[in-house]
């Protein structure tokens, strides 16, 4: 076994460094891209030997050099994951290294308040590199391309140097958007392998599409601009309506524009939140912006920022089979809160680690609308059970409370058809490297930390080291303490040896004498419904691995086949071309093929699997009962839950009237290192990054959790 540990870190370490070499190698390119040295001596030497290939033409070079390192990186991470979740598997619980101090300090917040939110020493010092690649690019483009631009040789092509120097500028802003819409879509692949590889989850890296989203549309608005002025100082606007056969197609570069326009104008903060569906809906556009993008560049070019799309398409397909399955719905606990709790069925393989969130999808209420939620149960302590809860903040959430509390009284409803998405979570249990750990939440920003809990009572349970737990909630109302009820409070307090909850009613200045009931609604099973489970199994890295890899090999044959035999014939004819847009359309079609076809026969082998190992568990354990032990347990709960503050009084500390002294806790917290996580309002989470940011105390190791964007 201990041979089996240090191989398995050994090949972890390898992964890395390979995985760093490959990265850093990848980005030495778009270094030198704008150089002279790249554009007239390296990149002529290539398209001297692309030209050559009858196989894979011009866009050979560029898969080569853009697409397959990211691919293989893309691989590697599948399989470092893999490693890792197996890894944390035998050692879960285990009290991990403490940070060391001058690394520790790079993930403590830097800037509290402003348009980005919350952000680290490390986000910003890689968003000024990213900058800075940025300003390098465009200036040394457009510096090496000025000098070229003289009175003389603006006279020839019968134009002033000020209008040859704006089309040039427009060219180069293009060239220079495109650099950001190459990692566009790292962020949004939920279920990709490069975020868990570099330690970051799918909900904490939408502020950085949303940045990118921002530069990309800003960059190819002023591409666009600075042409349209080029054309009519020119006399030449009729260039707009080009489309040609084997150069730069204009008018799908306008349409792509158009499009990206639409979506950038409902992604503005007040616009989205007022109007979540104009948003949701009009993002839908992507696909054809993108499609018109490659019209507009032609593939060749868009080989280049091709590897993010890749992996963002496989995710996405790979989404969209998970969402045909229709999900069991055991039951609902309707908190007074107007919040609610919904309990699925789970299939046991399931694995998830705490503050992982799920997307759900109900038709009933709206058949596109997907919407995220933390996860609040554990995947071990409630093997058969998945628990999430929604607080009715939005028309979706309350429109579903009204459906839910407006049913008979009976404990058993009708059949309410539920589709999930996910789960999407960290890849590690990062907190247990911490002595304290203090959880301060406000609201229905205590729904992470539930997951938390838990998966501490289970370590603790099991006989493992756990860090001491104090934790910080805020509410509006004493309603709102119901919240606490479904952390298992008696479970917490006779498991947890030092587990501490101080409880904040901020707008009551005493509790009312009122005693809300949590009702509890059991609904009806339905043979299409199925237990929860992964999309490509217990093992999903490494099919995905399989997927990435097997998709990408089929889809270079069928090029391959396609330019030798279809492409090359006419291309090779010195009396014709074949056409542009013809070609990117064909190599359009031949990635979606490749990507659906790998996809579907993973999730289809792997569903067959988990169908064929759900019989032998029946087999064994016999005929399954009427009522499910989960829907039998919620039954036995009725009447604890009649009165749920009284299981509260005794375990919670519960101020009124007051909100909590962040700073004085925070400050006075005794420890060598404790992990501090903020979850809930905006403000909130900014007050809590100040005082850690703040300097006055070295042991505050600083985490937001957020949903919001």
């Amino acid at each position: 076994m201990v041979v089996s540990k240090n191989s398995e870190r050994v090949l972890n370490l390898a992964i890395r460094v390979l995985v760093f070499i490959l990265f850093m190698g990848w980005i030495f390119l778009w270094v030198m891209m704008p150089t002279n040295t790249y554009r007239q001596k390296w990149l002529h030497k290539i398209r001297e030997k692309s030209y050559y290939s009858t196989y894979f033409g011009s866009e050979g070079t560029s898969l080569l050099m853009y697409t397959f390192p990211i691919l293989f990186i893309a691989i590697l991470g599948c399989v470092y994951v893999h490693l890792e979740r197996k890894h944390e598997d035998r050692n879960v619980g285990t009290r991990k290294g403490k940070n060391h101090h001058g690394l520790a300090i790079w993930k403590q917040p830097a800037i509290v308040k402003g348009p980005l939110g919350i952000v680290s020493w490390t986000e910003l010092a890689l968003l000024a590199m990213f900058m800075a690649l940025l300003v390098w690019s465009f200036a040394t483009y457009l510096h090496n391309s000025f000098v070229k631009i003289t009175p003389t040789s603006a006279a020839m092509d019968g134009e002033k140097v000020w209008e040859s120097r704006s089309g040039s500028a427009g060219f180069w802003l293009g060239i220079v958007g495109n650099i950001c819409l190459v990692f566009l879509f790292f962020p949004v692949a939920r279920g990709s392998s490069l975020l868990p590889l570099l330690g970051l989850t799918s909900e904490g890296c939408i502020k950085y599409h949303i940045w990118l989203g921002h530069m990309t549309m800003a960059f190819f608005s002023a591409h666009g601009i600075c042409f349209v002025i080029y054309w009519a100082a020119t006399n030449n606007l009729s260039q707009m309506l080009k489309w040609a056969k084997t150069d730069v197609s204009n008018i799908a570069g306008e349409l792509a524009l158009v499009f990206g326009l639409i979506m950038w104008a409902t992604t503005f903060p007040r616009i989205r939140r007022k109007f979540f569906e104009v948003f949701l809906y009009t993002h839908y556009l992507y696909i054809l912006f993108i499609v018109f993008f490659i019209f507009h560049v032609g593939i060749s070019y868009a080989c280049i920022m091709f590897p993010g799309f890749y992996l963002f398409v496989i995710d996405r397909y790979l989404r969209f089979l998970q969402s045909r399955r229709r999900v069991r719905l055991l039951s609902a606990r309707l908190l007074p809160c107007q919040a609610l709790e919904l309990n699925f069925s789970k299939h046991q393989g399931l694995k998830y680690n705490p503050t992982s969130t799920m997307f759900i999808n109900i038709p009933s209420i709206s058949k596109l609308q997907w919407h995220p939620f933390t996860i609040t149960s554990h995947s071990d302590l409630e093997p058969e059970t998945l628990s999430i809860v929604i607080k009715c903040e939005g028309t979706w959430s309350s429109k579903l409370y009204k459906t839910l509390s407006s049913s008979s009284s009976s404990t058993i409803d009708d059949h309410l058809q539920v589709s999930l998405e996910g789960p999407y979570g960290p890849a590690s249990t990062s907190f247990l490297q911490f002595d304290t750990l203090l959880m301060i939440s406000g609201g229905s920003g205590i729904t992470p930390f539930i997951s938390i809990i838990k998966h501490l009572i289970h370590n603790s349970k099991s006989h493992h080291q756990i860090p001491k737990l104090l934790l910080i909630s805020a509410f509006k109302n004493t309603s709102d303490l119901t919240f606490l009820h479904l952390i298992q409070i008696s479970d917490a307090a006779t498991t947890l040896q030092d587990f501490q909850i101080e409880a904040y009613v901020t707008r009551e200045k005493s509790p009312k004498n009122e005693n809300p009931q949590i009702r509890s609604v059991i609904f009806k099973s339905h043979v299409g419904d199925s237990a929860a489970a992964a999309i490509l199994g217990p093992n999903g890295w490494v099919w995905l691995a399989g997927v990435i890899s097997s998709s990408f090999g089929i889809f270079l044959i069928l090029i391959g086949v396609l330019n030798r035999y279809y492409i090359y014939p006419i291309d090779g004819n010195t009396n014709d071309v074949f056409d542009l847009g013809l070609r990117s359309f064909l190599h359009m079609l031949m990635v979606c093929f490749c990507i659906f076809t790998a996809a579907t026969v993973a999730v289809i082998w792997n569903k067959r699997r988990v169908a064929k190992e759900g019989r032998q568990i029946q087999s064994v354990e016999g005929a399954t009962p009427n009522a499910s032990p989960c829907a039998m347990g919620f039954e036995r709960e009725m009447e604890l839950e009649s009165s749920p503050f009284q299981a509260l009084a005794q375990s919670v500390n519960v101020h009124y009237g007051e909100r909590p002294n962040l700073s004085r806790i925070l400050l006075g917290c005794k420890g060598e290192s404790i992990g501090v996580l903020a979850s809930g309002p905006k403000k909130l989470r900014q007050e809590v990054a100040a005082i850690c940011s703040s300097g006055l105390s070295q042991n505050l190791h600083f985490h937001s959790i957020s949903f919001t964007w």
